[in-house]
């Protein structure tokens, strides 16, 4: 059966040009298309999209508004937040809001078509050079700790299982981890699930928010390049 996507856009054309790439594909169906936050939830709700894409900055309710209602909703849609680097602090607040992942709105059809396909199936999209630039905004803005996180919860990870969280929400790929701490790729997959999985997260964008909120993420990562 094929993926059910909502595109949500503000603006006509690039709805319809991402509508027109990923409806072109065999296995995604576009099922439809609103312009604003509220026509998504409204749209959602009818329509049950196993994923939405979602722009930002709309008129009326934005995509992180509507994101945190989708996601609050039972047997929710995946949200995956489309958007430019001059948003970051939008990008952070739409993940926190329950958004699975977000790409560059100059994303290449394939990446676009992929990072579908990849939260469909319960993952999270963060792509390296992107998740960097946006530790880096961060980094620079002095972003500090979240109030009510409470860091004992860490208690929870082994030695290396912290160090390894902490090179998730700096932008590494499970590769660059294993290179970083000279073990496995498989090793690597083994500490995330399990630091997942002890920390009650829901996947590595939860981590990253995580790291940030407890003051782990790293601006500028051992390995961390472009």
């Amino acid at each position: 059966m094929s993926l059910r996507v909502l595109v949500v856009d503000d603006q006509s054309v690039v709805r319809a040009g991402f509508a027109a790439v990923i409806d072109d594909e065999p296995d995604l169906t576009v099922v439809g298309e609103a312009g604003d936050g509220a026509a998504a939830v409204a749209l959602a709700e009818r329509l049950a999209p196993d994923v939405v894409v979602m722009d930002v900055r709309m008129p009326g309710l934005d995509g992180i508004a509507a994101t945190r209602i989708l996601t609050g909703r039972q047997d929710p849609p995946r949200v995956l937040v489309l958007t430019t680097f001059d948003l970051d602090a939008y990008v952070f607040d739409a993940l926190r809001a329950g958004a699975s992942g977000f790409l560059l709105k100059d994303v290449q059809a394939a990446e676009l078509l992929n990072g579908i396909r990849v939260v469909a199936a319960g993952e999270s999209v963060l792509a390296p050079s992107a998740t960097r630039r946006l530790i880096g905004h961060y980094a620079a803005a002095g972003h500090v700790p979240r109030a009510g996180r409470d860091a004992g919860i860490l208690d929870l990870l082994t030695e290396r299982e912290r160090s390894v969280l902490t090179l998730v929400a700096s932008g590494l790929n499970n590769a660059e981890i294993a290179g970083e701490l000279g073990i496995t790729v498989g090793t690597v997959k083994s500490h995330v699930n399990a630091l997942l999985r002890k920390l009650e997260l829901r996947d590595r964008v939860q981590a990253t928010i995580l790291a940030y909120d407890l003051g782990l993420a790293r601006a500028n990562p051992p390995g961390a390049h472009g």
